[in-house]
């Protein structure tokens, strides 16, 4: 699919209701929608009659992290991504940290215009291993997000979806077979918290990550941002721990990130570093082996280690790597234990340098 002029695209999942209106099939949250009007993630709209994507080749802008920063820890440590979003979301999380462009409704005055095969052959000029749909939910530009997938593809450029899950079963197919590693944001592990935070579900996004653990090679990685009085007690914590232990196994990396008050939660207090501490050793106490804090300086709660003899294999100060203690083939160095995940012969070198970088269509 080439990057239409009016960026504006068919889309494959949605079905005619018998009132006349267009049920959008892609998510859980099926948009029921008469002509002219949009869904709930703003992009996909009502037009003749079908479900068109409104925002194809359009981009938030562009910006070279480290990959780190997605986050992911066990997919090739210390590389440039280059990373991107569009406007819009799926979700309605009254927490969230980037409002500015989930929440956009004048895209094409805030979008850089780049087909999928520019941002392919950008990523391959900037040395970038893989390139990261995040900034927003890529499941919402799931037709551009396929297609820049494959221009990566085709010049072994690696993709990530850093994504919330909430996509329906066959759309979620098409869209995984696509990407190489994602994040999956778990933001809760009660019911309650999804439908009055998010306005969304859980059971769809549990059963996205039974799915890729069961039926995919995706390597990925879950990442729960813990706000204080909402997600953050003993009981909960434990609950969502053991069923990741009991659906996906130990060595599914996890990552507990630091809330700080934006958007429609200003009012409550960014999350103290004991919280994170606490929720890692939880985590580890339940039998998960590899887990992580995020958004505050903790280097311990940062760094890999061996889930055998207990050596350290990447050592992280933020996004700067330390100690390297794998070797060529991904093992440890002392015991030799693989670590689960993706890594070349060596760490890259990219540090922790946050790159803005401009990318257009002539």
């Amino acid at each position: 699919m080439k990057n239409p002029d009016n960026f504006t695209v068919p889309t494959n999942y949605w079905h005619k209701l018998d009132d006349g209106r267009v049920q959008c099939d892609l998510c859980p949250r099926f948009c029921k929608l008469k002509e002219g009007q949009r869904g709930l993630c703003f992009v996909r709209a009502n037009q003749q009659n079908q479900i068109v994507l409104t925002s194809y080749g359009l981009s938030s802008g562009f910006c070279i992290d480290p990959i780190e920063k997605k986050p992911l820890n066990h997919f090739l440590p210390g590389t440039p991504v280059l990373s991107f979003g569009t406007a819009g979301c799926n979700l309605a999380c009254k927490f969230c940290q980037n409002w500015d462009m989930t929440k956009s409704r004048e895209m094409e005055k805030m979008a850089s215009k780049a087909s999928p095969e520019v941002i392919a052959e950008q990523a391959k000029q900037n040395n970038c291993r893989s390139v990261a749909f995040t900034y927003n939910d890529p499941v919402i530009f799931h037709e551009y997000a396929i297609d820049v997938a494959a221009a990566c593809h085709e010049l072994d450029i690696k993709t990530v979806a850093v994504t919330a899950g909430y996509i329906c079963e066959k759309p979620r197919v098409e869209f995984f077979d696509a990407i190489d590693a994602a994040n999956i944001d778990l933001k809760a592990f009660t019911e309650e918290f999804y439908f009055k935070l998010t306005g969304a579900h859980l059971q769809p996004v549990l059963e996205t990550l039974i799915y890729l653990k069961q039926e995919t090679k995706v390597w990925f990685e879950i990442t729960t941002l813990l706000i204080p009085g909402k997600n953050d007690s003993d009981k909960e914590l434990h609950e969502m721990c053991e069923w990741i232990m009991s659906h996906l196994g130990p060595d599914v990396p996890l990552h507990f990130s630091a809330f700080h008050p934006d958007w429609k939660m200003t009012d409550i207090p960014s999350t103290p570093a004991s919280t994170l501490i606490r929720a890692r050793q939880i985590a580890m106490k339940t039998g998960l082996h590899y887990v992580y804090t995020g958004n505050v300086h903790d280097t311990e709660g940062s760094s890999s280690y061996c889930a055998t003899c207990g050596h350290i294999l990447i050592e992280r100060d933020w996004y700067e790597l330390g100690v390297w203690g794998l070797d060529v083939n991904g093992c440890c160095e002392a015991c030799g234990k693989p670590l689960p995940g993706v890594f070349e012969a060596a760490p890259g070198k990219w540090g922790a340098r946050r790159l803005p970088v401009f990318i257009s269509d002539k």
